[in-house]
């Protein structure tokens, strides 16, 4: 499938895609169902932003120490690694559909184990879990679609699955807010993630296979038959014959005398940027931060000055509503302007924005006032009760004094408090 005839190329690929929704809803089932890995790793990312608040509420051993906290995070991500790194040999050894249905079973048993857990132990466990289907999920389900798609829109298949990662994030706040009242508040917010792991295994067992790796494995007829049902009829032929070529060309360097030597590619000079590029991307995209917002977006906000957990989920929720957006934008342009001019873009976008957060975290760390009795004896009318008499205030962090119980406390979200705050730093200066 490396070809494909293209009738226009002034054809928006994003409105191809909507017009198969009646032309040929199979190839929106095939990538949308495959997407769902894409789903189940947003969730993932999403709901333990929102649950992290309620699990210190419940385990006060997660509260005191953070290095639990990064843990219950962190676990996740230790797990991904490993099922992604394990997840290419897997997918070509017993193909993309199988190693999809183990990834659901992994995040569907990690989902259980995590709603159950009695402790953060059990938790952690359940984390590794999650993290193993998640890293399996994350590099197969993209790999299917694409092996699944018509040429001429593959660029914007693939990209739903980019859609759905930014789309489970948003899900998950969504949730997250629905059961902050709930009793069991957090064990309901990533039990639910066990649910499109469920609906994910069942839609793949009545899928079939990449026609790629089956005619990789000698089963052409078998490959053939899901084209068929693929391209239309006056394509389908023209894709057979270069699925055929590419897969032996493939077949052929493997089997040469001539061993691949990473040194020797690596000399080559498009080889090289090609691969600086791809890896350099990836490793900038985790650099620039966007995962520790996503991560501990409403934590965040928390030392914001928002003491509330729902108040700090719901302002996340924003963050991950741009983020989807954006996502739904590059699905519509990528086949348009081409993923070059699309990233430049994007880059743009991101540096401008680290620039603002940069300026805004500067601005407040050099005009706040330290918290101490010293500090605070200068705002004698907005001095929260509850510091003013602790036994124990030189302890006090931000968290302490945004969760204290008086209604005085917390001047960092109250309108009124903001006011005198900033009268008294006139007065100061």
């Amino acid at each position: 499938m490396e070809g494909g005839i293209h009738t226009s190329t002034d054809t928006s690929a994003f409105k191809e895609c909507l017009s198969l929704t009646w032309r040929n809803p199979y190839v929106l089932r095939l990538a949308f169902s495959a997407g769902i890995g894409g789903l189940l790793f947003g969730y993932d990312t999403g709901v333990i932003s929102g649950a992290l608040l309620y699990i210190r509420d419940d385990f006060k051993s997660v509260d005191r120490k953070t290095v639990l906290q990064e843990s219950i995070v962190s676990m996740a991500v230790a797990g991904a690694i490993i099922g992604a790194a394990v997840g290419g040999w897997m997918n070509d050894r017993f193909g993309r559909r199988r190693v999809l249905l183990i990834a659901d079973f992994l995040f569907f048993v990690g989902a259980v184990i995590m709603a159950s857990a009695p402790g953060a132990a059990l938790l952690i466990v359940g984390r590794i879990f999650v993290g193993l289907g998640v890293g399996m999920a994350s590099m197969t389900s993209p790999l299917y679609i694409s092996e699944a798609s018509p040429a001429k829109i593959r660029g914007a298949l693939v990209s739903t699955n980019g859609f759905l990662i930014t789309g489970g994030q948003f899900l998950s706040y969504l949730i997250n807010l629905a059961f902050t009242k709930a009793p069991g508040t957090w064990r309901w917010m990533v039990g639910v993630a066990g649910f499109p792991a469920l609906l994910q295994f069942i839609l793949m067992l009545l899928l079939p296979e990449s026609p790629r790796w089956l005619y990789r494995k000698g089963r052409e007829e078998a490959a053939k038959v899901i084209l068929r049902k693929i391209y239309p009829a006056h394509e389908v032929e023209q894709e057979i014959q270069d699925l055929k070529e590419s897969v032996e060309a493939e077949i052929k360097e493997e089997g040469s005398s001539e061993k691949m030597n990473i040194i020797k590619l690596l000399k080559t000079k498009a080889v090289r940027r090609g691969l600086t590029a791809g890896v350099g991307l990836q490793v900038f995209q985790q650099f620039v931060g966007i995962n520790t917002v996503m991560y501990y977006s409403p934590t965040i906000v928390q030392l914001a000055g928002f003491a509330s957990n729902r108040t700090a989920l719901l302002l996340s929720l924003v963050t991950a509503g741009l983020n989807a957006f954006g996502s739904i934008v590059s699905i519509y342009f990528i086949d348009r302007t081409g993923r070059k001019k699309l990233l430049i873009i994007s880059l743009t976008g991101v540096v401008v924005s680290l620039g603002v957060l940069s300026g805004v975290f500067h601005e407040t760390t050099t005009h706040s006032p330290m918290v101490s009795r010293v500090e605070t004896s200068h705002f004698s009318n907005i001095t929260c009760p509850d510091y003013s008499s602790a036994l124990n205030s030189g302890a006090w962090d931000c968290m302490t004094c945004l969760k204290a119980s008086s209604p005085d406390c917390g001047f960092c979200s109250s309108p009124t408090n903001k006011v005198n705050h900033m009268e008294n730093q006139k007065i100061q200066i």
